[in-house]
C-alpha cells in the first residue's frame, strides 16, 4: 500500500487552508503488508472526538468536523489555534444510533505539541478528548470520495480480505468502534484521492505487532 499524503477538509473549510507543507499524522509502524491491506501498530495518541446524531455518514462527517474546525480555530478555553492534521477519522458503529441506525464519531488527531495537555473545547461544541493506547489496526486503501454509497462496501471488502488471511481471528469488527473511515484529502482535491478503512486488530503481542521487521513512519 502507498503511504497516504495530504489531509481532509470538509466543505466548511476555506480553500486558503489547503497549503503546502508537512501535515502531522499519528505515528505507526507497518507490521504486515499484503497487496490490498496492511496491519499497523500505532503509538499512543490523543484525538478530539465529535459525537453526532446524524444518520448519514456524509452529514455526520460534515457537521462533526465543522465543530472540530471551530475548536482548532480557537473555540477552546485557551483560545489556541491548532494546525490541521491528517487523517480526519469517522468511526462508525452499526446499530448504535436512533432506530438501530449507525452512530458516528468524527475525530481529529491532536498534534504532538498539544498531546500532553489538549486545549479544552468550549462546552457548546460537545467535544471530548480520547486518549488511545498503543494498538494495531488493519487498513485498506480506496480512492475517490468517501460517500454514503460506498463506505459500507469498502468496509465489507476489508472484512472479506481479512477473513481469508491469518488475521481472521484477531480483527474486531464487532468492537464498539466497528470500523472507521480515514480521509486524507481536501474536498478540492479531485484526482488521486486517498481514503482508508480501519478496523482494530486484537491480540497485539500474540500477532507480532511489535515485529522487528516493522517500518516506522
Amino acid at each position: 500500500m502507498n503511504r497516504p499524503r495530504g489531509f481532509t477538509l470538509l466543505a466548511v473549510v476555506p480553500l486558503l487552508l489547503v497549503v503546502a507543507g508537512a501535515i502531522e499524522s499519528p505515528q505507526y509502524t507497518i507490521v504486515h503488508s499484503e497487496s490490498d491491506f496492511e496491519v499497523r501498530l500505532y503509538r499512543e495518541s490523543v484525538w478530539m472526538s465529535a459525537p453526532t446524531d446524524e444518520i448519514s455518514f456524509e452529514k455526520a462527517t460534515k457537521f462533526g468536523f465543522h465543530r472540530l474546525f471551530q475548536y482548532i480555530q480557537g473555540a477552546n478555553l485557551n483560545s489556541s489555534r491548532i494546525r490541521m492534521t491528517a487523517p480526519v477519522l469517522t468511526s462508525i458503529v452499526p446499530g448504535a444510533g436512533p432506530l438501530h441506525s449507525s452512530a458516528y464519531f468524527v475525530r481529529f488527531y491532536i498534534p504532538v505539541k498539544f498531546q500532553a495537555s489538549p486545549p479544552v473545547p468550549l462546552p457548546e461544541l460537545n467535544l471530548h478528548s480520547d486518549r488511545w493506547g498503543s494498538h494495531c489496526i488493519a487498513a485498506r486503501q480506496f480512492s475517490g470520495f468517501a460517500r454514503d454509497s460506498n463506505v459500507v462496501k469498502e468496509a465489507e471488502k476489508l472484512a472479506i480480505t481479512l477473513s481469508q488471511s491469518s488475521w481472521a481471528n484477531l480483527t474486531e469488527f464487532s468492537d464498539k468502534n466497528a470500523y472507521s473511515i480515514a480521509q486524507y484529502n481536501s474536498p478540492f482535491h479531485f484526482i488521486g484521492r486517498v481514503n482508508e478503512v480501519w478496523v482494530d486488530v486484537g491480540g497485539s503481542e500474540v500477532s507480532g505487532c511489535g515485529s522487528s521487521h516493522a517500518y516506522t513512519y
